[in-house]
């Protein structure tokens, strides 16, 4: 594997990365691997970033911008339900097509294990995949995660539900 502190790189959302985030969330291919399956508009996105403070303490979430190491987009990665007591938080990432199986999501997936446990001291991470989802799955299980729980009918994709893996990693 390349050497993951050159990369990728994760930043913060800029404003300019809406047309990003509008192709991300408007992507119907995704909607069956997540708990989205509506359209969101411009508008809303923006008031999204305009009222994220930048604080995960306040927000409980942050979504990070996945950088190859020319700053080319390649993806973006969630830190969401950010739970500082339990020491705990649930991840999510998504490559664009055009970068997939290039190993930037398990580079970035490092960075933010490095993140997670140095700066946010926590003590767990969690995914929760698409059971169809074998790809990711793949990833997960490759950087140390297992999987703790299956949920039937979990996700809905606006035409039928899919059962959901659990994936966790013990930092």
């Amino acid at each position: 594997m390349k050497n993951e502190e050159s990369f990728v790189r994760l930043r913060a959302l800029e404003p300019e990365d809406l047309d990003l985030l509008y192709h991300i969330e408007n992507d119907e291919t995704l909607w069956s691997l997540g708990p989205t399956n509506v359209p969101y508009s411009r508008f809303f996105l923006h008031q999204f970033m305009a009222d994220t403070t930048g604080d995960i303490f306040t927000d409980k979430q942050v979504r990070l911008v996945i950088e190859d190491s020319q700053g080319q987009v390649v993806g973006m990665a969630d830190i969401l339900s950010f739970d500082p007591k339990n020491q705990k938080a649930e991840l999510g990432i998504v490559v664009l097509n055009e970068y997939r199986r290039r190993g930037y999501a398990q580079a970035a997936l490092n960075h933010i294990h490095r993140y997670v446990r140095q700066t946010l001291h926590l003590h767990q991470v969690y995914a929760i995949v698409c059971a169809g989802n074998s790809v990711a799955l793949r990833l997960f299980q490759q950087l140390g995660y297992h999987r703790s729980a299956s949920l039937s009918d979990w996700l809905y994709d606006g035409t039928m539900y899919h059962d959901a893996i659990v994936m966790q990693k013990i930092l």
